[in-house]
């Protein structure tokens, strides 16, 4: 019999969307959150783009996922609960979770603004034996204290951090993230880290602005949800889609642009834009580090590095890591 997930309330209302968006777009540059990329169709784009063979975060770390989960599974010990944050589709959890070396029975906490995601990462983990399920539509930090609150059971804590989902946080805000993190666990509960690597520019581009146009189209649905929870009419045909490597930031950035001058109405708001011809939008950053650089900004927030594995071919980082 397949178990059914514990769904927990949702915690992205609309009214906290309307806030964002009004305020964002009103910045200079304008600018819209990245966490509205996961409606249900984004979160099918950002799964086909996991497939690309121009983007290799997924493939990187999954080989050192599958080559690693004993010694990562070993050396937690006996784990009591995972929480994962941003949990996508369940297959890197999934990944672990069958290592011949967990025993007992593990509680998942899965923390993703995407219900999309969610629910598919659930159904992806529902004949994992000896494992249950409790998904959380929430941001990180909201997750993590809503995780915090639970009754901690017998055993350790297993935190993950995959998919190089901190590099979508500017350096305060990753460092905070960690923070936030290292408090929602006790001393020597575990957590490991999932991180790209700063590469050549071109690998970057192709990754960020792939030949098929599938990240495009991931872009441009962001105008596409807008118009659909807030009653605004922007056309993201008349947007091109644009990624950029800051290497003084080292970050790649994601904008919309404005292919002509345009009006877009966003109804909900009561807020009317004037955008000129190559005037862009900012959806997102994408910061990339050194190895050295992820261990010591993981141990300013009270971890200390226990292993570390580079995958060479895409540049990509694993480190596991205790709460100290």
């Amino acid at each position: 019999m397949r178990r059914q997930p514990i769904l927990a309330k949702s915690r992205l209302d609309a009214s906290r969307m309307a806030a964002d968006v009004e305020y964002y777009l009103q910045l200079w540059p304008r600018q819209l959150p990245s966490r509205y990329f996961y409606d249900a169709l984004g979160s099918a784009l950002f799964e086909a783009i996991c497939r690309l063979p121009w983007y290799g975060v997924t493939r990187a770390e999954d080989r050192l996922l599958h080559a690693h989960r004993d010694e990562i599974i070993e050396r937690a010990g006996r784990i009591a609960a995972v929480v994962e944050l941003g949990s996508g589709s369940g297959e890197k959890l999934r990944t672990l979770t069958l290592s011949p070396a967990r025993t007992g029975t593990v509680t998942a906490h899965l923390i993703d603004v995407s219900p999309a995601a969610l629910a598919a990462a659930a159904r992806l983990l529902a004949d994992v034996p000896r494992l249950s399920v409790v998904t959380h539509e929430a941001e990180y930090d909201e997750g993590l204290d809503l995780f915090a609150r639970e009754p901690r059971q017998f055993g350790t804590t297993l935190a993950l951090f995959l998919g190089s989902n901190i590099g979508n946080f500017d350096r305060p805000g990753a460092e905070s993230l960690l923070r936030n993190l290292r408090m929602a666990l006790a001393r020597h509960d575990r957590f490991v880290i999932g991180v790209d690597l700063v590469k050549p520019e071109s690998a970057l581009m192709r990754a960020y602005d792939d030949p098929l146009g599938v990240t495009a189209a991931f872009n441009r649905n962001l105008l596409v949800h807008v118009n659909r929870e807030l009653d605004a009419d922007f056309d993201p045909l008349a947007f091109t889609h644009r990624a950029v490597w800051n290497a003084g930031e080292s970050r790649v950035e994601m904008h919309l642009v404005a292919a002509r001058p345009q009006r877009v109405r966003v109804e909900r708001l009561n807020l009317d834009l004037a955008l000129d011809a190559g005037e862009a939008i900012w959806t997102e950053s994408s910061y990339k580090y050194e190895p050295e650089d992820v261990v010591a900004m993981v141990e300013r927030a009270s971890f200390r590095c226990e292993s570390q594995w580079i995958d060479e071919t895409d540049r990509f980082a694993l480190t596991l890591l205790r709460a100290v």
